[in-house]
């Protein structure tokens, strides 16, 4: 027993010699705090609002606030930008980033990154509100994110993933940006209970990128609804697809789509609920199509999709072909 509690006391005390908190105050800005971190610390942001331009993060840490720090942008800096491994933001507020069509300033950027956690958070006003590129095994869970909304060319996305893997999107509110989240060359991914409404152009944009899930999502009065393009093993199940209206919006928007499953999903007053284009192998199922303009519309280059066990409600018209 005595070796026992000795070993104990031995393990206590080496975690308590490489892990440390190190708090942010009138006297400690986020950027010393982070100088001074080594790989495993915890930097706590205080309440308080921040304004120290552009901050980089390349070590193993967690980044906590408490009772909701703001940092702002000032409209001129990207906010955070991140790289390595085993990272953790978490309860900060991020408002007013830069905005630049050059370098894609975002409030939150991770670039060649694995095991990256974005949780709690709140970003207001940001031209793209989370960005990441080559990353691994990212969370980005229960995040508040509002742009404001100028046009498609002034706006970015609010959740963006390029070149990315085994990424977990969840619980995540997103609105008034170009595309409310946005994959392309992602893989091996879950996009699941986010609500993602009132973005200009789609409220998930969905480009060459396979075999990944999203599941019980609300996309609500997006500019264009919901775009999948150039994908395939896609999994879309339990989602709803609301009041997206418009002369090219759509529940979902299928193009050059294969080997995929469309099952249990809701649309509701859409302009036109499913488009197919350039699509094969697709089973839809058990879907819900009520009170659209068109319920499926299926154009050139279709084959092989087997519809069965699908509701159409009040439909202005059920199905369509341009045959």
């Amino acid at each position: 027993m005595k070796r026992r509690i000795t070993i104990l006391l031995f393990l206590l005390s080496a975690l308590n010699c490489y892990a440390h908190t190190i708090t942010t105050g009138p006297a400690v800005s986020i950027k010393k705090a982070i100088a001074s971190a080594k790989d495993g610390d915890t930097v706590i942001i205080t309440k308080g609002l921040y304004k120290e331009g552009n901050i980089v993060i390349q070590k193993s840490i967690a980044i906590i606030g408490q009772n909701n720090p703001v940092l702002d942008g000032e409209n001129k800096y990207e906010i955070f930008t991140v790289s390595g491994k085993n990272i953790t933001i978490k309860g900060i507020s991020f408002q007013n980033s830069g905005y630049s069509a050059m370098n894609d300033y975002a409030s939150i950027k991770v670039i060649d990154a694995s095991n990256i956690t974005i949780e709690n958070n709140t970003i207001y006003n940001a031209y793209f509100a989370i960005h990441l590129s080559n990353t691994s095994y990212a969370v980005v869970r229960n995040n508040s994110i509002k742009g404001n909304p100028k046009s498609e060319q002034l706006t970015g996305n609010g959740i963006h993933l390029w070149k990315s893997n085994h990424a977990l999107i969840e619980n995540n509110h997103i609105q008034g940006h170009r595309d409310g989240i946005y994959f392309e060359f992602v893989t091996f991914s879950t996009v699941k209970k986010n609500f993602s409404e009132l973005n200009i152009r789609y409220g998930i944009h969905f480009m060459f990128s396979n075999d990944d899930t999203y599941l019980n999502n609300t996309f609500l009065n997006n500019g264009a609804g919901v775009a999948v393009m150039y994908s395939k093993k896609v999994i879309m199940q339990g989602n709803r697809f609301e009041q997206n209206w418009g002369p090219s919006a759509y529940g979902i928007l299928l193009k050059d789509i294969s080997d995929s499953y469309i099952s249990g999903n809701t649309f509701f007053k859409n302009t036109v609920a499913l488009h197919l284009e350039g699509t094969s192998r697709i089973e839809i199922n058990k879907n819900i199509f009520k009170e659209n303009g068109w319920a499926v519309k299926i154009q050139a280059s279709c084959n092989d999709n087997n519809f069965h066990e699908n509701n159409f409600i009040q439909n202005s018209f059920d199905v369509g072909t341009n045959g």
